[in-house]
């Protein structure tokens, strides 16, 4: 009889792909997690994982057998989970995943109050590119993912919680900071400041403004920088612009000048997202009421702008 034991080591070899490493996060010795994976392999008559490449690979059928064992695996834990709810208690344990455009400026925000308001959670964050929460979704790695949408996944669930205005952030000196209103069109030029490739708000911008159509390498200095703030210190001590999230604008501490769009603006759409399998229901609840208290009320409205697609395509 195939044991639950026997699936967590499966899911393990799977996601880490390799013996050593699953069976340490597994807390058991290699010998002991290869031995009860090759019975498995004995009761279903088939060979799970290719052993003769690296990093160890599942078989076709392997695949079809682990994607089952992750759905009888989360099943397991909501019965658990069934028994904790009806204690009338919030607690367990979450780890959440954030994008670096995110994190900074609403970590702060909602995290102090939310282990203080839910002391029997441990939270553990772990700030990653949308890419690689998605990954680590999939295979079980981290619980929840806090990024912007929407993705076009066929197995993640969002759950919007707010729309971030886009703004301007101009030097001060820049023909920019003394017109009314600029064209997202006019943006796409040599003065433009952007985060370096992989972080979606970066595509937002190129997608917004149409940067992929421009002549890129202008001038004689290029420089991507994962980071925001040193975008914003670029920008005040170099010149030229960028855009920014609206919380990451601090107007009483800002050198710049912040302009916003004429008409409807465009927004990025935040959501708490998951793998289907998700079974924290209560915990997810909890961090939605929390995070949308903590941000300012005109955001949660939907209705407040254009939201800015960056991901196109469903990667199923």
């Amino acid at each position: 009889m195939i044991s639950l034991i026997q699936m967590e080591y499966i899911v393990a070899v799977d996601t880490y792909r390799h013996f050593v490493t699953a069976a340490n996060k597994c807390f058991v010795t290699q010998p002991t997690l290869s031995m009860q994976i090759k019975k498995m392999e004995e009761d279903l008559g088939v060979q799970l994982f290719n052993r003769s490449v690296q990093p160890v690979r599942p078989t076709p059928v392997g695949e079809k057998v682990i994607a089952q064992a992750r759905v009888v695996l989360a099943e397991a834990e909501r019965l658990r989970y069934i028994v904790e709810q009806d204690s009338q208690t919030v607690s367990g344990s979450l780890t959440l995943g954030v994008i670096p455009s995110i994190a900074p400026y609403l970590l702060p925000r909602f995290i102090g109050t939310f282990r203080r308001n839910y002391p029997e959670v441990h939270i553990k964050i772990v700030e990653l590119l949308t890419e690689d929460i998605l990954h680590q979704l999939k295979v079980g790695q981290i619980d929840l993912g806090l990024l912007v949408t929407p993705l076009h996944d066929a197995v993640i669930d969002e759950h919007p919680l707010f729309y971030e205005e886009m703004l301007l952030y101009v030097n001060s000196s820049h023909p920019y900071a003394w017109l009314k209103e600029v064209a997202p069109a006019l943006l796409a030029g040599p003065d433009l400041w952007l985060l370096e490739d992989g972080h979606c708000f970066r595509t937002q911008v190129v997608n917004l403004c149409g940067y992929h159509d421009h002549a890129e390498g202008e001038g004689h200095f290029e420089y991507a920088s994962g980071s925001l703030e040193t975008i914003k210190k670029m920008v005040e001590r170099e010149g030229g612009y960028t855009l920014l999230p609206e919380l990451a604008i601090d107007e009483h501490h800002s050198e710049g000048v912040i302009k916003s769009f004429g008409g409807t603006p465009p927004v990025r759409e935040v959501s708490l997202v998951h793998a289907r399998t998700f079974v924290k229901e209560h915990l997810l609840e909890a961090l939605i009421s929390e995070i949308k208290a903590a941000v300012p009320v005109k955001m949660l409205q939907k209705e407040r702008g254009n939201i800015v697609e960056w991901r196109q395509i469903d990667k199923v």
